[in-house]
């Protein structure tokens, strides 16, 4: 294992702008510390330079400003073959002109280390419950995705890595195989602990498999926590709509004599620095907004109800006074498009963003 810092880094590209080319930042100024033998999971929203953040850990492409430090050493004064990094890519990446045997066992063969494949395979095969033996005398092309992708697991797991680099492993794979394949990551990087940078478009994939997660946009680190911390406590309006599922209500509102009002709800307190009519989105997740019978609550008309029968509960969508929201709803409960219901806010579940920087400012 080993801990792995990238130091006020930097990456530029040209691109294109109508006949013109431009430099475009790709990462701006990233500095953070991998720990020796945590699960870093990276999102954001593409483009906002997740996989450029890999490759340059990898050390495949060479940063314009900064350093990558493996245990303090620089990595380019790291001969490539002992930087012990094993990749996991999207498809698999696996030579097809090759059994998934000699894929699994390449590196270790180069250090005429065959001879300890099978023993690696098997407890692979018996901490995933896969049968991971069945597929190693198929070729590629026998193999499918999620199959591809146990065998690329495998085959960077068989190398001894120091470092382990996902790029999205289980993006081409159907939603059922997703959910089983990381229950089978997950158990492997229990029993083999490697420090490992996890890229997904996928927050669930992140939840499951991180110990901290870095949320990137527009190539710069917005926030880095656990799950629970982004969840409870974004620094922003962007951290606080990308974390979370059901998604986070925002309503725009103002300041009026130290309270917020919007379109539908008013009267939350804000903080009292803030200028008189000063522009500010107002933050809810769904299980903040309530029902209630009485007059206190606002009317509102259910637009759409879905259920989520795993998790038992209604995914309700609202609207009143041309302005949406959602709320979630025991499943047992008698709600259908049409209905009026009144709704009041959870005063104690309140998020207040500056509705020009979307910053957060209570």
């Amino acid at each position: 294992m080993t801990t792995v810092t990238f130091e006020h880094v930097t990456k530029t590209y040209d691109q294109m702008v109508g006949t013109s080319v431009q430099r475009a930042t790709v990462l701006d100024d990233i500095s953070i510390k991998v720990h020796n033998g945590e699960v870093l999971g990276v999102v954001g929203p593409s483009g906002s330079g997740k996989s450029t953040l890999l490759r340059i850990a990898a050390g495949i492409i060479a940063p314009d400003k900064g350093e990558i430090l493996f245990d303090n050493q620089r990595i380019d004064e790291i001969p490539a073959i002992e930087r012990g990094i094993g990749m996991v890519f999207q498809d698999g990446a696996l030579m097809p002109h090759w059994e998934a045997r000699k894929s699994v066992g390449f590196h270790l063969s180069l250090k005429k280390r065959e001879a300890e494949v099978p023993a690696r395979v098997a407890r692979i095969s018996q901490i995933t419950g896969i049968g991971l033996e069945q597929l190693l005398d198929r070729m590629p092309r026998q193999l499918s995705g999620g199959e591809r992708q146990r065998v690329g697991v495998a085959r960077a797991l068989a190398r001894d890595p120091k470092l382990f680099l996902f790029d999205e492993p289980f993006s081409n794979i159907d939603a059922k195989l997703r959910a089983q394949a990381r229950l089978e990551l997950r158990r492997l990087l229990n029993e083999f602990p490697v420090t490992s940078i996890y890229v997904t478009h996928d927050q669930h994939e992140a939840i499951a498999l991180s110990d901290r997660i870095l949320v990137l946009d527009e190539g710069r680190v917005v926030q880095i926590g656990t799950f629970q911390q982004l969840y409870d406590s974004p620094v922003n309006q962007f951290v606080a709509q990308f974390i979370g599922s059901p998604p986070i209500n925002i309503l725009e509102g103002r300041v009026e004599g130290g309270r917020w009002v919007g379109k539908t709800f008013r009267g939350c307190e804000v903080r009292h620095d803030l200028p008189e009519g000063a522009a500010v989105n107002l933050g809810v997740r769904v299980e903040g907004v309530k029902v209630v019978l009485d007059e206190s609550g606002e009317n509102a008309i259910v637009t759409s109800v879905i259920p989520h029968l795993a998790e038992r509960y209604l995914y309700v969508e609202v609207e009143g006074n041309h302005e949406a929201w959602a709320l979630t709803l025991p499943l047992e409960q008698d709600v259908r498009r049409g209905d009026v219901l009144r709704c009041v806010l959870d005063e104690n579940a309140l998020y207040f963003f500056d509705g020009k920087t979307g910053q957060r400012i209570m």
